[in-house]
């Protein structure tokens, strides 16, 4: 028995993105922490994603997202991000990636993807991503998933 799974998962390190999806016409955003790199040559990204969202849909229609790296002094970006609400894009400055996914130009980098192929993984979904271009749009560190206490709400899930 893991007596506390909660904070053991939050030792995992692993940054904090918010994920561009666009299918052309339709263009949403959301948090994610899952992300990682998954190989060299070709260069490729995991995303995990919840296949109920909005945003799982756009991205399967689509087949191209941007992984945006959020900074340590971006909490409420995430935060934001992190909710179900409508249009949550407003009120943001985005650029648009060379395959016509939304970047958020406050990040600190972007990663620009079209979806190679989807992997199950229990309550999610695995898009593995081929990374097609990427840049430095400003200097910091990036937040890490640590640094967010309990803002995926994922304490709920894990029981002791």
């Amino acid at each position: 028995m893991i007596e506390n799974p909660s904070e053991l998962a939050k030792l995992i390190s692993h940054g904090v993105y918010v994920i561009g999806v666009s299918d052309g016409a339709r263009q949403n955003a959301f948090t994610a922490a899952w992300v990682m790199q998954v190989s060299f040559d070709p260069f490729l990204l995991a995303i995990s994603i919840n296949p109920e969202h909005y945003s799982y849909q756009l991205l399967k229609a689509g087949g191209i997202c941007t992984v945006n790296v959020l900074g340590r002094d971006q909490y409420s970006i995430a935060e934001h991000f992190g909710r179900s609400i409508k249009d949550k894009m407003a009120g943001f400055d985005w650029r648009t990636a060379s395959t016509g996914a939304p970047v958020l130009s406050c990040g600190l980098a972007y990663f620009d993807c079209r979806v190679s192929h989807y992997a199950d993984a229990g309550d999610h979904r695995i898009a593995v991503c081929e990374v097609l271009a990427g840049a430095t749009l400003h200097a910091g560190q990036p937040l890490l998933y640590n640094q967010t206490g309990d803002l995926d709400g994922s304490g709920e899930f894990y029981k002791t």
